[in-house]
């Protein structure tokens, strides 16, 4: 339960500096792409 707790945690955090962060469709999708390597890390 603490992991999934701490996934939806990095998450959120990495969608709010994500969205903050880019202006292009581009610059989101490397945003969301990197959000996804970071949950993979958490994950293993």
């Amino acid at each position: 339960m603490r992991k999934i707790i701490a996934i939806v945690g990095l998450l959120a955090f990495v969608v709010t500096i994500g969205l903050s962060g880019c202006s292009t469709v581009e610059g989101m999708g490397k945003d969301i792409q990197k959000g996804g390597e970071a949950i993979e890390k958490a994950a293993k």
